[in-house]
């Protein structure tokens, strides 16, 4: 393959072959005009040098952009257009994604962040795909300094509303924990995350009664559900612009390791490298979280579903490495010793799963310790001390929380 420099790269341009980073990952296709958007994520991504087969062809004259945000559309009333011209905070802007002071608050602050993508995408409003690659660095920068960052605000569950964002954020951070922990380059690693954030976008052109419906499914309204991957598809690659490998990760999420997915029925590695990490991490996020049709399953539990999976659904390189991020306990499960007393998870290891670090709650004589007054043990040089159980934290007394 050619190497084309980046930086030679400009707007319009049109090869006859597709363009693609280490020969494997497209980044434009063949026929379609390079885009400033994809020179800027290339950039983003620390990429230097693309490669192709292929020649470019010429320029692109009748490539449009985007139109303005504030720009008439049939997708929106007179009134909504109104109140969007005269609130400037329902404006998506880049200056918005800054980084909000302390950890619960870049948690929130992200999930609202997405909320207002999901509401200009479920109207049809034209907007900068920059606002999402945004919220994708910022998810990147806190798992990098904090590699425990949000997991205990994914397992709590305090957060209320905007369910649906809550769910794509949270299954972006874990998504960035597992493409981590195998290693990936940069570029995939903020593919995946950009992915997992969208990957259930289809579902918002779906009717909300059928999306919650706390019955059985018809088999015309299963497929109907089933179908939300294809309109993923369409929304990323075709309404957002995003390259067919980002399009491929969100059509492929629902996709089995021994070919009994959908839509297409693809096995082991046919399947997109991130939609296999989105499937383990999807999983378990719709485990631990509150649904209209159930409550939540503890940490643990989730853990032992994924472990018994023996290879159907999900591919087993991304389900190792997502059991090393978490543990068997994850971090803020509540667990019962052996000798009576009540502790909270707070490090896991890697080498030792059923030897995590961590503090205790109530001590055997029914002590209640408060969060300043905890006493972190360490169970790998503990050899008299193992874990019985996991137990619901309302188990515990209100003062030990």
């Amino acid at each position: 393959m050619k190497q084309i420099a980046v930086h030679d790269l400009r707007e319009g341009l049109v090869f006859s072959h597709p363009i693609y980073i280490e020969k494997t990952s497209m980044v434009v296709p063949a026929g379609m005009a390079v885009r400033q958007k994809d020179i800027d994520r290339l950039q983003d991504w620390g990429i230097e040098v693309v490669e192709t087969e292929g020649a470019p062809l010429g320029e692109d004259l009748a490539e449009r952009p985007s139109p303005p945000l504030n720009q008439d559309t049939s997708a929106i009333s007179n009134a909504e257009r109104a109140a969007m011209r005269d609130d400037p905070k329902k404006i998506l802007s880049l200056a918005d994604v800054k980084e909000p002071s302390g950890s619960y608050r870049n948690y929130t602050g992200l999930i609202s962040w997405l909320a207002r993508v999901f509401s200009y995408i479920s109207r049809k409003v034209p907007m900068d795909i920059r606002f999402i690659d945004g919220i994708t660095q910022r998810i990147l920068k806190t798992v990098r300094e904090e590699r425990d960052g949000f997991i205990t605000y994914i397992l709590g569950g305090e957060v209320r509303g905007h369910e649906f964002a809550k769910s794509s954020v949270n299954t972006a951070i874990l998504c960035a924990h597992i493409a981590m922990e195998m290693k990936f380059p940069n570029h995939r690693i903020i593919q995946t995350i950009t992915g997992a954030l969208l990957h259930d976008v289809g579902m918002l052109r779906l009717p909300p009664d059928l999306i919650n419906k706390t019955g059985n499914l018809s088999k015309e309204e299963l497929h109907h559900i089933q179908s939300h991957t294809l309109y993923s598809y369409k929304i990323v690659h075709e309404e957002l612009a995003y390259p067919e490998e980002m399009g491929a990760l969100v059509l492929q999420h629902h996709e089995n390791w021994d070919g009994s997915g959908y839509p297409q029925g693809l096995a082991g590695e046919e399947i997109h490298f991130g939609a296999r990490i989105v499937s383990v991490a999807d999983a378990f996020e719709a485990m631990v979280s509150q649904k209209p049709y159930r409550n939540s399953m503890l940490g643990y539990q989730a853990m032992k579903n994924l472990l018994a999976d023996n290879s159907r659904r999900f591919g087993p390189d991304e389900l190792n490495a997502f059991i090393k991020i978490m543990g068997v306990y994850p971090i803020g499960s509540i667990i019962l010793l052996n000798n009576g007393s009540m502790a909270r998870v707070v490090e896991v290891r890697k080498d030792a799963p059923l030897r995590p670090k961590i503090a205790v709650l109530v001590d055997a004589t029914g002590k209640v310790y408060k969060q300043s007054q905890e006493e972190l043990i360490d169970l790998l040089n503990e050899k008299n001390l193992f874990i019985v159980r996991a137990i619901n934290p309302k188990e515990l007394t209100k003062d030990a929380i």
